[in-house]
């Protein structure tokens, strides 16, 4: 087997992330995708359109990495989110710290990164709050706090814990087989109740669904396929390009955030490299800047008072804590997570909605009182 061009190949790999992560923010700047909006829309008005968008590219992306999968181009089992561990503990209070913070900020992360794009201050000042309490999540005192906690509460199995593993050693079937059948199923049912929605099918609901949902399996191509090396020439071990883990990834938006500004912050120093994370939450916020500024709707927006950012800034930290302690966010356990079917990515995503339901209802609780 010929020796990779290890710097080429990350090239390749970097440039890929970079341009789908632009068309993420384009597409999500468009079309207003946003899951804590799409929660609000139905909580205050029953409107569930956005919902919608999210059930469709979550079944897209779903049927698209269990088509990878099958085919043998991505190990789901070498993914970020897969494990012989259900973490449901750090999942279920990361998830709902996550949810409650990002209706305080008015959005989770990749909508933060689209409002940045289309002009909003605010969201630069949940940026750095939220990258600066997600790497303190990663490495600092809340680091010490999470690992001594909820990280240690966890149910192992000898297979991977996944709905397809477990569906595999039920029926007595390949596991690539099983999470082929079950994308079918789950991703399908979910895209096929997403179409029959009432005047769903229009030219912005599908580019939201079908787009976002496309552009999450490719990431999965990109770094599970194109970024994979059997035996890299420096440490003669199988690797994965450009990937802040080391194993594979897709696309994600509170760890990477902080990855972000320490390559900023740390920009001398050759230990800090580019990797698929960085690259994608740059393209989001350009993608997103190039479409508002071409539809005309880029509009500059600041603070509307001493409580507005208060609860910015609380939502912010809430969601840096909880997105790394619950391993993802909206798309990087929501979208990304779930179409790998892993256990902890269902019940983080559970437990953000519970969390976004119980910050819409401390919201009305405050207006009440203010009244």
């Amino acid at each position: 087997m010929p020796t990779p061009d290890i710097a080429s190949l990350t090239t390749q790999v970097l440039a890929a992330s970079f341009v789908l992560s632009l068309a993420f923010g384009a597409i999500a700047q468009r079309t207003q995708f946003c899951t804590m909006g799409a929660l609000s829309d139905v909580v205050a008005m029953g409107d569930y359109t956005r919902v919608r968008q999210w059930a469709l590219a979550a079944g897209v992306a779903m049927l698209g990495f269990g088509a990878l999968a099958f085919a043998g181009l991505v190990d789901p089992a070498k993914t970020l989110y897969v494990s012989n561990r259900w973490t449901w503990a750090s999942a279920l209070a990361g998830g709902a710290l996550f949810g409650f913070g990002m209706v305080l900020a008015s959005g989770c992360g990749s909508k933060m990164l689209v409002r940045i794009g289309g002009g909003n201050l605010k969201a630069v000042v949940v940026f750095i709050a939220m990258g600066v309490a997600a790497f303190a999540t990663l490495k600092g005192v809340t680091a010490v706090l999470r690992v001594a906690t909820v990280d240690r509460v966890a149910i192992e199995f000898v297979a991977p814990a996944t709905l397809s593993a477990g569906a595999a050693a039920v029926f007595g079937i390949e596991t690539r087989v099983a999470g082929l059948l079950l994308a079918l199923l789950l991703g399908g049912g979910l895209a096929v109740w997403a179409l029959r929605g009432p005047g769903f099918v229009r030219a912005h609901n599908l580019m939201a669904g079908l787009g976002l949902g496309a552009i999450v399996a490719a990431m999965w191509w990109v770094s599970g396929h194109l970024g994979h090396v059997a035996e890299h020439p420096e440490t003669l071990q199988e690797a994965f390009l450009a990937t802040n883990s080391g194993r594979i990834e897709a696309l994600s938006f509170v760890a990477p955030v902080a990855y972000t500004l320490d390559w900023l912050m740390f920009f001398s120093d050759k230990s800090k490299v580019l990797t698929i994370g960085i690259v994608s939450v740059a393209g989001v916020v350009i993608g997103s800047a190039v479409t508002a500024l071409a539809t005309r709707s880029f509009r500059w927006e600041g603070f509307g008072g001493t409580e507005d950012v208060a609860n910015h800034l609380g939502g912010a930290v809430l969601m840096g804590v909880g997105g790394v302690t619950a391993m993802g966010c909206t798309i990087g356990q929501g979208l990304s997570g779930l179409s790998t079917l892993s256990a902890t990515s269902i019940t983080a995503v559970a437990a953000i909605v519970g969390g976004a339901l119980l910050a819409f209802k401390y919201q009305a609780w405050r207006v009440e009182r203010m009244a």
